[in-house]
């Protein structure tokens, strides 16, 4: 049975309600009549069946995840964050795909539910870490022996050495760069060996980024100061924690979660969405590169949609506009960007 905590809190009650049942009955359904499954999917309705094989996918997330707390052997924990990891991953291709098919309130459902789901990933991960302070207050309160002979004194060992703690940004899926300082970072996908995955842009400080080509999904947490230049994203755009950046970017999906005096320029197929944001200011998409216009329809992204401009705010349920969000002035927009010049390499500044 589902926690209704687990639901989007922006669902209004009837709604919400209707929702929970339904994926409880198709969830019953997907998992007590698997064989039957291909013939279920031809006589349902798209959104029928979308929410059948969502309801599969999240108990699976959810089963994984508590696999995770209920491991005690590191090796298991570790293992158990990997496949709930790579269940939650499931999950957000599985909404990708579906976006353009589902109604606004399915659709803003799944994406809270995935959202909420790699929360609870990034908790259980930091459950497991091994907590070395209190490894070393134990030591220091020991009881204390009475002195010993010199001679009898084994020579004191110098302390182990201190082990990386896991990162939060670590078990973020993908490849892609990670703890830079004032660096150019540069990617281009479409020659590179794991071209159309993950990507993923953690811990950067004062960094200018540049992607080109086309990834699956892309992964942004806890970036301060930084520009960054995005092809095309096939799926969906996860960004967290960030401050006082410029993103240019073209994406199916794009959710924005804790960002700061930062501004987007995008081309997104769904309604951007925000959660506890303030400061932040959208325009239309402004980055050009030899190939864009071919990474961009080969995306399904080569239509402007214009939703840029129709931003959703989850934490706003007023009828008026939010306060935490507003357009960048004509005046002060950026001018296309063409980043085709820019070749693949890192250099620290």
């Amino acid at each position: 049975m589902e926690r209704e905590s687990e639901q989007p809190k922006a669902a209004g009650g009837g709604a919400h309600r209707k929702h929970l049942a339904m994926l409880e009955r198709l969830s019953k359904r997907s998992s007590s009549a698997a064989g039957g499954a291909s013939s279920d999917s031809t006589s349902a309705s798209p959104v029928e069946a979308f929410l059948a094989r969502f309801a599969a996918a999240k108990l699976a997330a959810e089963s994984a995840l508590s696999a995770c707390r209920a491991a005690s052997p590191q090796d298991d924990a570790a293992a158990s964050l990997a496949a709930a990891a790579a269940s939650i991953d499931d999950l957000d291709r599985l909404v990708a795909e579906s976006s353009h098919a589902l109604p606004a309130y399915e659709l803003r459902s799944a994406l809270a539910t995935a959202a909420d789901l790699r929360a609870a990933h990034r908790a259980a991960a930091s459950e497991i870490r091994p907590k070395k302070s209190f490894s070393f207050r134990n030591k220091s309160r020991a009881p204390k022996n009475p002195p010993q002979d010199p001679a009898t004194v084994p020579p004191a060992q110098p302390p182990p050495p201190e082990q990386p703690k896991a990162s939060i940004d670590a078990i973020l899926p993908g490849f892609g760069f990670r703890g830079r300082n004032g660096a150019t970072l540069v990617k281009d996908l479409r020659v590179s060996n794991d071209k159309d995955g993950d990507f993923t842009l953690a811990d950067l400080v004062s960094c200018a980024v540049y992607l080109k080509g086309k990834c699956r999904a892309l992964y942004v947490h806890k970036l301060r100061d930084c520009r960054v230049f995005v092809g095309a994203v096939l799926g969906s755009v996860l960004i967290e924690d960030v401050q006082g950046c410029t993103f240019v970017m073209a994406a199916h999906q794009i959710r924005i979660h804790e960002a700061r005096a930062t501004d987007f320029y995008l081309r997104v197929r769904s309604r951007p969405i925000i959660e506890d944001c303030s400061g932040v200011r959208f325009a239309p998409h402004a980055l050009k590169y030899d190939g864009i216009d071919e990474d961009l329809k080969e995306s399904g992204l080569e239509e402007e949609t214009g939703n840029w401009a129709n931003v959703d705010d989850f934490k706003w349920l007023r009828a008026v506009q939010s306060p935490n969000w507003c357009l960048v002035p004509e005046e002060e927009r950026l001018q296309t960007i063409d980043i085709s010049e820019i070749h693949e390499h890192e250099v620290d500044s």
